[in-house]
Order: C-alpha cells, then sequence, then structure tokens
C-alpha cells in the first residue's frame, strides 16, 4: 500500500501541464446552450404548446395530455438536433444524490418499422423502480412501484458526459401511495404555502402584488486534491473525510491562501466546470481560494429556489466529473481533514415580488419601509419559534465534525442583524406610538400614527460564528454542509415562514376588525413579535463559553448531535407545521426521520469500519516496522559493547511506541464490541444514539490521537498514507 503514497508524490513531480480544453470567447456565447429554456420552446412549439407550457411554469397550471404531446415532440426534436438519442428523469431522492434511468427515443412498431418517438405520457410521468431508494418504512421492498412526475417550473437540459448526451427532465419522485420520495416535492409546496402566504401579508401595503417568490444564492464551498494521493487514502475514498492525519507544520495559520491566487492546475479545472455549468444554465459569477489550503468555493446569481436547488445538486455532479479529467478529486465532505476549516454551503435566501421587490431590502418610502419591517420581523419570529427544525434541517453525521469549529457557526441557532437594526427593534419594542431619533443615519424615524419614512441600508460587519445573519437585503443560513442538498433547509426556512405570515395576518386582522388602523395593528404585533423573540438575537461571538451559558438561560436549544437534533421533525409542533402547510404528512414526516437516522447510522457504522481496518492493517503494522528496526539498532548498540546511555532514546521510542500501539489495538478491539452491541438494537434511534455516543463519541478520537503521535514517529518511509502536508499542498 505504501508504494501508493510515493508513486503518487512521484507522478505529480512528474505532471505535464494543466489539461487543455476548448473555451468560449464569452459566457453569453454558450449559457442555457443546453437548456430547453422558453426562448429555445418559442421556436420549437406551435402557439398553443407553448401557451400550455407558459402557463404551468408561471401559474402552476396542469398541462393536458395533447399538449404534452406537442411539447414531448418538441422536446425531442430540440434534442435530436443536438445529437441525443435517449431521455431521463432526473430527480431528488433521499440518498443525497440524484437519480437517472434512460430510455432511448428508439422503438418498434407493431409492423415492425423502427421510429423515434416521445410520448407526452413519457414527459409527464415515469415508473421507475422504488424498492431500493430509501422510503423510511413507506413500503416494503418488494413493492417497487414508484412515479416520477415531470416539474416543468425547472427547464429540462441535456447532460453530456464523455461522447454521451442524455435528455433530462426534471421530475418530482413519489411512491405508489402518493407519499413523496424526494427532497424537490416537499420543498415545491413549501414554496406554494409561503406564496400565498407572503402574498397576503403583502396586499396589506400594495394590491398589485399577485406573487412572491423564495430567491436562494448559494455559496458551495470544496477541496481540491491530486486525484492520485487521494486514491492512496483508503479514508477519503470510503467516507470523504481523513480519519486519521497529523496536522502538518504549516496549515491555514498564515492566512495565505484565502483570496489569494488560484494554482494554475486548480485554475483550469474551474475554468472547465464553469463552462460545463453554463451550458446548463447554471449562473456561477465567483471563484475564489477560501481560507483552509486547497479550499475554494464558486456562487452563482440568484434564482428562484426551486430552481437554485436543482442548478446546485447539478454542479456537485459535473464539478466531481469535470475533476477525473484534470487528476484531481473534489471533496464535498463537510470536514475532509481536522484541524482548519471545514466546507459550508451558506444558503443566502430572500423573497422577490412580482412588482421587483426585494421584501427584505429597506425602501425609500413608509410604506415601502414598513413592509420591510413586517417582513424582517417575521422572519426573526419564524427562527425564534422553530430553531429546533433549523437545527435539524442541517444535521447530519459530516456537518456535526464541522459546527462549531474553524469558522463555522455552532449548533445553537441564533440570528446576527446589526447594531444599527437591532437599535431600531429596541426602539420599536419600548417607544411604540411615539417619534424615534435618527441615530447614525440607520435609526428609524417613526411616527406610528403618521407613516414610517427611509430606513438606511445596515452596513453591520457580517458576524461570521452567526448560523443565521442579516447582510443587507437577504439572510445568510450558514450552517448549511457543504454537501447537502439545498432542498432540506429551503424547506424548512420556507416552511416555518409561511406558518408565520399566516398566524401575523390572521393577528392583525383581528386588531383591525376592533377598530384599529391597518398600520397601528401592524406595529402592534411587529412590537409583540420583537418582544416574544429577542432571545434569539445575538450580536457576540458564536464560539465562546459565556455565549453557551447566555444560550442556556435564555432558553435556547443546544443540539449537538445529529441523533437527538433530527427529534424535532416528529415534534407535534412540527407535525402541526407541515401538515397545516401541505408540505409533509405525519406518515411522511416519520419516514424522513427514519431514513435521516438510518443515514447516520451507516456513515458512522462505515467510519468505524474504516478506522478499524486502517488502523489494523496500515498503521500498527507500519508501527511495528519501525519498532522491530530501532530494537535491531539498540541489539546491534549493545552488542558493540556501548552503554545503555548510548541507546537510551531508541529504547524510550520503542517505549512509546509500544504504548500507542497498544492503546489503539485495546480501543480497536473495544469499538469492535460497542459497534456490534449497537447492531443489536432495533430501534433506530436507539441504534443512531448508540452510534454517536458509544462508537464515535468513546473512540474515535482516542484511536486517532494515537494514530497521529505514531504518524510523527514513525520512519516517514514506512508510512503507508499519504500525509496532510502532501495532499493539502502538492498539486
Amino acid at each position: 500500500m505504501n508504494h501508493l503514497r510515493f508513486d503518487a508524490v512521484s507522478n505529480l513531480a512528474n505532471l505535464q501541464a494543466p489539461v487543455k480544453f476548448e473555451t468560449a470567447s464569452k459566457i453569453t456565447a454558450i449559457f442555457n446552450e443546453n437548456v430547453f429554456t422558453l426562448k429555445t420552446a418559442r421556436h420549437y412549439l406551435t402557439d398553443d404548446a407553448y401557451k400550455s407550457l407558459l402557463a404551468s411554469i408561471r401559474g402552476g397550471k396542469k398541462i393536458d395530455r395533447a399538449m404534452g404531446n406537442q411539447i414531448a415532440n418538441g422536446l425531442r426534436a430540440w434534442a435530436e438536433s443536438k445529437g441525443v438519442t435517449h431521455f431521463t428523469h432526473w430527480f431528488q431522492p433521499l440518498t443525497g444524490l440524484s437519480a437517472e434511468k434512460h430510455d432511448s427515443f428508439f422503438t418498434i412498431k407493431g409492423d415492425g418499422t423502427p421510429i423515434e418517438e416521445f410520448e407526452g405520457a413519457a414527459l409527464i410521468q415515469q415508473e421507475p423502480d422504488a424498492s431500493s431508494f430509501p422510503s423510511g418504512g413507506l413500503r416494503a421492498t418488494f413493492e417497487a412501484r414508484g412515479y416520477t412526475a415531470w416539474d416543468p417550473s425547472s427547464p429540462a437540459f441535456i447532460m453530456e458526459i464523455g461522447e454521451g448526451k442524455t435528455l433530462c427532465i426534471p421530475t418530482i419522485f413519489v411512491s405508489y401511495t402518493g407519499e413523496s420520495l424526494d427532497t424537490k416535492t416537499p420543498l415545491i409546496k413549501a414554496l406554494v404555502a409561503l406564496d400565498k402566504a407572503a402574498v397576503d401579508v403583502c396586499q396589506y401595503f400594495d394590491k398589485n402584488i399577485t406573487k412572491v417568490t423564495a430567491t436562494l444564492g448559494w455559496e458551495q464551498e470544496y477541496f481540491v486534491v491530486d486525484a492520485g494521493l487521494a486514491n492512496a487514502r483508503p479514508d477519503l475514498l470510503l467516507t470523504g473525510r481523513t480519519v486519521f492525519g497529523h496536522a502538518p507544520a504549516k496549515g491555514q495559520q498564515l492566512e495565505d491562501h484565502y483570496f489569494g491566487a488560484i494554482p494554475e492546475r486548480v485554475y483550469a479545472f474551474m475554468r472547465d466546470f464553469e463552462q460545463e455549468s453554463y451550458k446548463l444554465g447554471i449562473p456561477l459569477r465567483t471563484r475564489h481560494n477560501e481560507v483552509a489550503p486547497a479550499q475554494f468555493e464558486c456562487a452563482p446569481i440568484f434564482e428562484e429556489a426551486n430552481l437554485a436547488v436543482d442548478h446546485n445538486t447539478l454542479l456537485m455532479d459535473v464539478m466531481s466529473r469535470v475533476a477525473k479529467r484534470h487528476n484531481l478529486k473534489v471533496l464535498l465532505h463537510e470536514k475532509p481533514f481536522a484541524g482548519i476549516n471545514g466546507s459550508g454551503k451558506h444558503n443566502n435566501w430572500s423573497m422577490s415580488t412580482d412588482t421587483g421587490v426585494n421584501l427584505l431590502g429597506p425602501g425609500k418610502t413608509p410604506k415601502t419601509n414598513l413592509m420591510f419591517l413586517t417582513f424582517f420581523v417575521n422572519i426573526i419570529k419564524a427562527v425564534h419559534n422553530y430553531s429546533d427544525l433549523l437545527r435539524a434541517s442541517i444535521a447530519s453525521a459530516g456537518n456535526d465534525h464541522r459546527l462549531g469549529a474553524n469558522e463555522a457557526p455552532p449548533a445553537i441557532i441564533s440570528i446576527f442583524i446589526g447594531k444599527y437594526l437591532t437599535n431600531v427593534l429596541n426602539e420599536i419594542e419600548k417607544r411604540v406610538g411615539g417619534d424615534f431619533d435618527e441615530t447614525d443615519e440607520a435609526i428609524l424615524k417613526l411616527d406610528i400614527h403618521k407613516s414610517i419614512p427611509e430606513l438606511m441600508l445596515d452596513n453591520t460587519d457580517r458576524n461570521r460564528t452567526s448560523p443565521f445573519a442579516f447582510t443587507g437585503n437577504k439572510f445568510e443560513f450558514r450552517a448549511v454542509g457543504s454537501a447537502a442538498n439545498c432542498a432540506g433547509a429551503m424547506t424548512v426556512i420556507n416552511s416555518i415562514m409561511a406558518e408565520t405570515l399566516k398566524n401575523f395576518k390572521n393577528e392583525v386582522d383581528g386588531i383591525i376588525e376592533k377598530g384599529e388602523k391597518k398600520e397601528v395593528a401592524i406595529m402592534q404585533v411587529i412590537q409583540k413579535y420583537i418582544v416574544e423573540s429577542k432571545v434569539v438575537l445575538f450580536e457576540g461571538d458564536g464560539y465562546s463559553a459565556e455565549w453557551e451559558k447566555e444560550a442556556a438561560k435564555r432558553g435556547l436549544p443546544n443540539v449537538k448531535t445529529t441523533p437527538l437534533a433530527l427529534d424535532a421533525f416528529v415534534t407535534k409542533k412540527a407535525k402541526a407545521l407541515f401538515e397545516d402547510n401541505d408540505i409533509y404528512n405525519h406518515v411522511e414526516l416519520e419516514a424522513r426521520h427514519e431514513i435521516m437516522l438510518e443515514e447516520y447510522v451507516k456513515k458512522v457504522q462505515i467510519e468505524a469500519r474504516v478506522i478499524g481496518d486502517l488502523a489494523t492493517t496500515l498503521i500498527i503494522p507500519a508501527a511495528v516496522k519501525y519498532q522491530n528496526t530501532l530494537l535491531q539498532n539498540i541489539k546491534g548498540l549493545k552488542d558493540a559493547g556501548l552503554d545503555e546511555s548510548a541507546f537510551a532514546s531508541q529504547k524510550a521510542i520503542v517505549a512509546q511506541v509500544s504504548k500507542h500501539i497498544n492503546v489503539i489495538s485495546e480501543n480497536v478491539t473495544k469499538m469492535i464490541e460497542a459497534r456490534k452491541k449497537a447492531n443489536e438494537l432495533t430501534d433506530t434511534r436507539a441504534k443512531a444514539i448508540a452510534y454517536c455516543d458509544d462508537v464515535k463519541g468513546n473512540y474515535f478520537d482516542i484511536i486517532r490521537y494515537h494514530v497521529d503521535k505514531l504518524e510523527l514517529m514513525v520512519d516517514d518511509a514506512t508510512w503507508s498514507l499519504p500525509k496532510y502536508r502532501e495532499i493539502l499542498f502538492l498539486r
């Protein structure tokens, strides 16, 4: 095995120039090249078919079978013009990945005539085998039927893999009995619920508003390492992270990687995957070095949330595939390396109206400012009421390694809004009905009986330890993990916002019915929400021990592990929220809880097996080999008649190596026994807690500590696993 490490290092030294590929002169020349946009549809569809598609995309209207046939024919004609022979329903099951089953346009008629066809029925609905996808007990494994159904709001696209091209139809995925088995279905339902609730509240301010769209701009962090070095690390291949590895002498302490010059080989890879992304309509805008060595980030222009989620899912696939062309490997795990920054996927979320207003952007008139305050405070209220669900939405085995470490926000959900807006809320809380003094051009000057004048844009510095921060005209959910599907967090955020806005409207209407003016009623409820929710606001250091104590005093939950965090999905409060807004029924929630617990168990189980295998077959043998070398040296010195003081250091090293070997061996044995006991548990939640506390909690760190100590002691030529200094700095 150890030859893989040195072969990889040697190959790097002989590496040729970065991979060359044909690039477009302008992004606009290739953007949406492989997407069935409305502009493309206009060219390939009849007027009636185009109008039907447009009504479905913009108004959610159902497409009848006749129009479905026409749209399918247009799609096939477009795809065939680009050399496509197959199509697939592209969906996102509860595996965390996307899925697809390819069918050809080719068929044979009854008289034996071969033809190409694509009918509306095949476009609108398919029946893939659902038996092997996670269902959380919704169905028995022998029940294979499941359905994918076309989502017209996300355009069809052509995926190029090597020389092959496939027409991909974005779809939802549901069981035979109608329960959702994917991430897209509940997200779409949450977006519909938010749209209705937000429009109802917007009507207080502007009767012209008929639609509110949730928008998302994700920031994807990732590591890029040499594929040869990654292939020599079984832990990276099987778990996505290094279970062992001592920190190198140089890590990120010099802060010289952040925003530094992009390495040429990585730069070529970035340009390559960006070009593939542009063809798919993914509007990437930025790229840069992140804080940790070998860590990078890309981010797009904001899009409607459903499309943004699809694009992020596509991007992760494109990045991983394109990296192979450059002999690189993309690591999307939240914490692939200990001791340096992990990777997140910051979800920048806002809401926009069909009149062009960002509901989280302070306005220039009394009416628009009151509307801003209304939605701003409702978000604070939503996060306060459902912080446990937000924590559950970002819970995973990988994110447990990241949260609260190296600039990742802690597990305590709090909101950062900046000192100016904090002062605004404080003034509203104290002095509703009176005037507000202007301070630093940002404090609200309010006469409740007249109106609200202009509120200046908050320019407060960002708090990097805040999980949920207001950043000028949007909220940034910074706790989402880099490998996660954005749909999980987006479903929860849009759901809790829809519920809070519904309650807000009911309370305002109740006050208005008692004879109070609309503006006064709105401000009274805003003040009430501020009082009820202000404990979730925090401007300080989220890493400090003082904040943990303060958060406990405030009653804010601090759930540090995934098995316990996931309980929030099956509380009475959660079930009422999701069922009342037609997003999940209680059966779907319980199934998802089961699925996420199972996933946690399996991932920690795999890590435990990898730790045991590597320790037993690579680490201990390398240490024993080095130990034997030292013993031979000591014996030789003894035979030469030298005094014991001449080899005292060698004896001390042998003793230290023996100590580490023994501790590793003993704890691997104990870990295996703990794993066996955990596997005997039939309750999935109990099993997940056992794997978290008894397997991972009791053994992972102690085994790693002693392995990493051996890495510093054992002869470098004997150590078979590529070291951090090589993985992070050689490319």
